[in-house]
């Protein structure tokens, strides 16, 4: 099935970040979960690899390869390190803001830094009164001369802690279309980052809170006109957000399942090794079916999106039908594991743990399966897909 859909270039790809990973960051995997606070030198390492540029095109000093070789990378470190994988992840979102809704002069001059690994963007759309309610957001830009002075907080917003250009959503006027995104260096004057706080899991990675005390920005740093600001919150979510947490599930559920296996191989009872035991195997069974059936959906849905086609339902399947699987397969792990797995130096404790995070992020299941009972009814309100697969095509043709 990888091969229906990958060609050389994704297989030499998924080589070279496996072994990467495997070498320079499964040995500083214990270290991050005892200091459960953001790696900023490892998430440096991982974007001077240069994966961060795989969606860019190559005139501006990106590989081109697209969103399949984008989930690639986010699998195979997702595989060693749920963290690092998000931290990718996280990335690309920031990615996404410039490379559909940037001016020439600001794809010029970020997206070759971002490609280097000398920049790492985010975007920073959720609020603490407003959630996903991407509407009810409070936080304000006005303009004030060649300027605009950003006030407002921002929360859960990924590398946050060692992003260096965050997208930033704020409101310009009122309604849906008084959103407006802006890039803002986190070297600002009136910005600044709110304390870090320890988190269930994803240790080594970091998603904190923004605050902007009349931060002045130039227009310069406006991306797209006044009003854009829906379009890039949605967008960035809708193709990157479900797609990206996707691929870390897939990789920490390819993790699961390894792990557990591995587990049953050594362990024996009644002088066989565990798995023969028949309700063992049924587990073994299972994850074994769910892994493949998220696969499938993961790789069909980026393959649909690097071909420009329509498919925002794939997307929202994808995201659905990934965490929730990896989420049970976990438990699954922690059945077979029994006592053994509560160890906090038990892999699949973290497994667990880094794949409960992927639930809330660009929308819950709950989230997931309104959207898609709207296909079932015909009443969905049009593709973000669609409108952005010129810019999607000519990335992955770049």
């Amino acid at each position: 099935m990888d091969g229906y859909f990958a060609g050389r270039s994704h297989h030499r790809l998924r080589d070279q970040v496996r072994e990467f990973a495997e070498r320079e960051v499964r040995p500083r995997v214990p270290a991050m979960e005892s200091a459960r606070t953001v790696d900023r030198e490892l998430s440096r390492r991982i974007a001077r690899q240069g994966w961060l540029g795989v969606t860019v095109g190559t005139e501006y000093g990106g590989s081109g390869l697209g969103h399949l070789a984008k989930t690639i990378v986010i699998e195979e470190l997702s595989r060693v390190s749920g963290a690092m994988g998000a931290m990718v992840q996280a990335s690309q979102l920031g990615v996404a803001k410039i490379v559909h809704f940037g001016s020439d002069e600001q794809k010029k001059s970020w997206l070759p830094a971002i490609a280097a690994g000398e920049c790492l963007p985010t975007i920073a759309v959720t609020e603490p009164e407003s959630g996903g309610h991407v509407l009810g957001m409070g936080a304000t830009a006005v303009r004030d001369g060649d300027d605009y002075v950003l006030n407002g907080r921002k929360v859960f917003v990924g590398n946050s802690h060692v992003g260096d250009l965050h997208g930033v959503v704020a409101r310009t006027g009122p309604g849906s279309g008084g959103l407006t995104a802006f890039l803002v260096e986190s070297g600002r004057p009136g910005f600044r980052t709110g304390e870090q706080r320890p988190t269930m899991g994803l240790h080594g990675f970091g998603f904190g809170e923004l605050v902007f005390e009349d931060c002045r920005i130039p227009a310069s740093s406006r991306l797209g006109d006044e009003g854009d600001g829906l379009a890039v919150a949605y967008s960035s979510s809708v193709l990157y957000g479900r797609a990206n947490l996707t691929a870390v599930s897939l990789g920490i559920h390819r993790a699961i399942l390894e792990e557990t296996t591995r587990f049953c191989e050594e362990r024996r009872r009644y002088g066989k090794p565990l798995h023969e035991l028949p309700s063992v195997k049924l587990k073994l069974g299972a994850m074994q079916s769910r892994l493949m059936t998220s696969r499938l959906a993961a790789y069909h849905a980026v393959h649909l999106l690097d071909e420009g086609l329509p498919c925002d339902a794939e997307l929202m399947n994808a995201k659905l039908v990934n965490v929730e699987s990896a989420i049970d397969s976990a438990r699954c792990a922690m059945e077979v594991h029994a006592a053994a797995g509560l160890f906090t130096d038990c892999p699949v404790e973290r497994y667990l743990r880094d794949a409960l995070h992927m639930f809330a992020p660009a929308g819950t299941s709950d989230i997931q399966l309104l959207r898609l009972a709207e296909v079932a009814l015909g009443t969905a309100k049009g593709q973000w897909s669609q409108r952005l697969s010129g810019a999607v095509r000519m990335a992955h043709a770049g």
